[in-house]
């Protein structure tokens, strides 16, 4: 399997000759879901969720579909009848020849003043999980985390014992566009010295086996 990286929470996996993007959002490229022959949501959040990159790639190809939650289905669902399934914790299923597994039913505490929401995360054929906005532990071995880096709703101790509770065989950041420069090599150093696994950034663009 291939993955590369978009900007911020976006991820491109490839495999057989299919790609499958997850959050797509309004963070990153205007293009990250074009091509894409399934799309996969976390979350309405709009850096996850940008419903004009997911009209255009669901128009580009009549064979794409989309698997989300109800929030975001419920903006598409009637634009594209039969394409857009509604998932939630514990579903399975298959999207262009990729099995994913559901974890996860909330978006984590930004503050006890706003009201949470819904979120899953996708683990994709057994190895890759991308946990939205949640520090959900799937419960189930994981070879590549895509680790949640920077975010209002969490600090760097919390992503350092999320990624010790995972155990993944390695972990690559995202949700990293609010992140300044000056910052990675402290977040790179403090999270690949105590995470206890091989902890890897990939520039937006670029891409790794897996």
């Amino acid at each position: 399997m291939k993955l590369t990286k978009k900007s911020h929470a976006c991820v491109r996996l490839e495999k057989d000759g299919r790609t499958l993007v997850l959050d797509p959002g309004a963070f990153t490229e205007q293009d990250a879901a074009l091509g894409a022959d399934a799309l996969l949501v976390t979350h309405e959040h709009p850096d996850h969720f940008d419903e004009g990159r997911l009209r255009a790639a669901l128009d580009a190809d009549p064979a794409v579909e989309l698997w989300t939650l109800r929030s975001v289905a419920a903006r598409l669902a009637a634009a594209y009848p039969g394409r857009v399934h509604t998932v939630g914790h514990g579903d399975t299923f298959t999207a262009a020849g990729f099995d994913v597994q559901v974890h996860g039913e909330l978006h984590a505490v930004i503050h006890p003043d706003i009201p949470r929401i819904t979120n899953v995360g996708y683990l994709v054929d057994g190895s890759v999980f991308h946990p939205g906005d949640a520090l959900t532990v799937p419960g189930t071995p994981v070879d590549t985390l895509l680790l949640p880096v920077m975010a209002p709703w969490n600090k760097i101790s919390e992503v350092i014992d999320y990624v010790r509770e995972v155990k993944p065989r390695r972990a690559y950041d995202i949700h990293d566009a609010l992140l300044t420069d000056l910052a990675r090599p402290l977040y790179d150093r403090q999270i690949g010295e105590l995470g206890g696994t091989d902890h890897r950034r990939l520039d937006p663009g670029a891409s790794a086996e897996l």
